[in-house]
């Protein structure tokens, strides 16, 4: 995925009411930008980071900008990595990887349908792969940007119910023996692993042990990422302590 125009760069200011940021630009002035991320955003919104904004020249929106990278200082590194925060990304970035062949585990299908109603608790689905002729797979993807100092990517990054609801939907689905997906689309480079936050939320590291045991499949790639874009690069595992 690459971003459709050129970004905006600045440092945050603050992030605030979950869905704004105060950004003063590179180019002088200070303006609010959207902030599309609703998780705590660990490790990734402090005040002075360098960041990167879309603009949109939509004449509806009340916020131009939209922020979607932040460069993370990580202690005991030299260099910093950047991160992507815009978790309206990742559905698209999973369905592309699959289309191409990099995330070779989801290859295959014909089509992929998205947002689908599913399940016993009302749930959505994020994605849906299917062909002709052969068993449908379902996928939940979430967005990973939390990290800690040995290079161990963690999910969530606040307490997620809804994360452990798609869960136990999952389950349900993989013991009718439905294949189903949990995905963890990691948009930074800087990290060989993805495991649960159960320190943070010890509820969804527990449902994800059982999704596991039931025969979820668990699936992450972490992404490379830049001011020219994002895309899913390499397989890493998930690792359930």
């Amino acid at each position: 995925m690459r971003f459709a125009a050129p970004l905006v760069a600045g440092r945050l200011v603050r992030r605030y009411k979950r869905f704004l940021a105060d950004v003063e630009l590179e180019g002088g002035g200070a303006i609010t930008a959207a902030c599309p991320n609703t998780g705590s955003m660990l490790g990734c919104c402090e005040p002075g980071s360098r960041v990167w904004l879309s603009e949109s020249d939509s004449p509806t929106r009340k916020y131009r900008h939209t922020w979607e990278l932040v460069e993370v200082r990580v202690p005991g590194r030299a260099r910093a990595v950047v991160v992507g925060i815009n978790t309206g990304l990742p559905n698209r970035l999973v369905a592309e990887a699959a289309s191409a062949g990099v995330a070779a585990e989801l290859g295959g299908y014909s089509t992929i349908r998205h947002e689908v109603l599913f399940g016993e608790e009302r749930s959505r689905v994020d994605l849906v792969l299917e062909s002709p002729g052969r068993p449908a797979c379902y996928v939940e993807v979430k967005n990973v940007t939390a990290a800690v100092e040995d290079g161990v990517a963690l999910f969530p990054d606040a307490v997620s119910e809804r994360g452990a609801r798609h869960l136990r939907e999952l389950s349900r689905l993989a013991a009718k023996g439905i294949r189903a997906v949990q995905f963890y689309c990691v948009q930074r480079g800087d990290v060989r692993e993805v495991r649960p936050a159960d320190a943070i939320d010890p509820a969804y590291g527990k449902a994800l042990r059982e999704a596991a045991a039931a025969g979820v499949e668990l699936l992450a790639y972490r992404a490379k990422v830049s001011t020219a874009g994002v895309a899913l690069a390499a397989r890493i595992p998930v690792v359930l302590p």
